[in-house]
C-alpha cells in the first residue's frame, strides 16, 4: 500500500506543472484487496483529481454561485484513494465507498471522467470507466455512490 501511495503521489501534478505520460499511467489504478480478502468485490481506487484554484472561475455550484473547491473535478493536482465496493445491479455497475472520509470531508465530491486500469478475474487488462458526476454523501451511511460505471478493453476517458 505504501508503494502504491508513493506511485500515485508521483503521478499528480505539483505546482501546476504538467505531468508526463509516464506519470499519467499511475493516474488510473485499481488495486485488488490482499490475498484472502477477494471473496467480495472491494477494490481501492487510486487517482489524481482537481485543479489550481488560481485559474478556476468556479467548478461547483454552491449557495447560488460557482466557487472553486480544492481537489475535486477535472485536473490531476491532488492524489486520492478510496476503497469501494463494486456491485452490478442488472446491467448497471455502481461503486460505493467503504471508507468514510478518504475522498473528501465535504458532503459532495465532483468526480471527473476517469478510466482506471484493472485486471479482470482472468488476468486480462481492462478498464473501469467512471463518467463525470457530482455525488453526494448518503446522510445515513456517510458514503458516496458512483453510478454509470462500465468496463471496456480500452480507456474511454483521457483522465485530464
Amino acid at each position: 500500500m505504501v508503494l502504491l501511495t508513493a506511485m500515485v503521489l508521483i503521478a499528480c501534478e505539483k505546482d501546476g506543472t504538467q505531468a508526463t505520460d509516464q506519470k499519467h499511467r499511475f493516474n488510473r489504478v485499481i488495486v485488488l484487496p490482499e490475498e484472502g480478502k477477494t471473496g467480495n468485490s472491494e477494490v481501492i481506487l487510486a487517482l489524481c483529481v482537481g485543479h489550481d484554484g488560481k485559474t478556476c472561475k468556479g467548478c461547483v455550484w454552491e449557495d447560488g454561485m460557482y466557487v472553486h473547491v480544492n481537489c475535486v473535478g477535472e485536473g490531476n493536482l491532488c492524489q486520492k484513494m478510496a476503497a469501494v465496493q463494486l456491485q452490478q445491479i442488472g446491467t448497471d455497475v455502481i461503486a460505493t465507498t467503504t471508507d468514510t472520509f478518504d475522498l473528501t470531508s465535504e458532503d459532495f465530491f465532483l468526480m471527473p471522467d476517469r478510466s482506471l486500469s484493472y485486471k479482470d478475474e482472468k488476468g486480462n487488462d481492462i478498464f473501469l470507466n467512471i463518467p463525470e458526476q457530482m455525488v453526494y454523501r448518503n446522510r445515513t451511511t456517510q458514503q458516496f455512490t458512483f453510478t454509470g460505471l462500465f468496463f471496456s478493453e480500452s480507456a474511454a476517458y483521457s483522465n485530464n
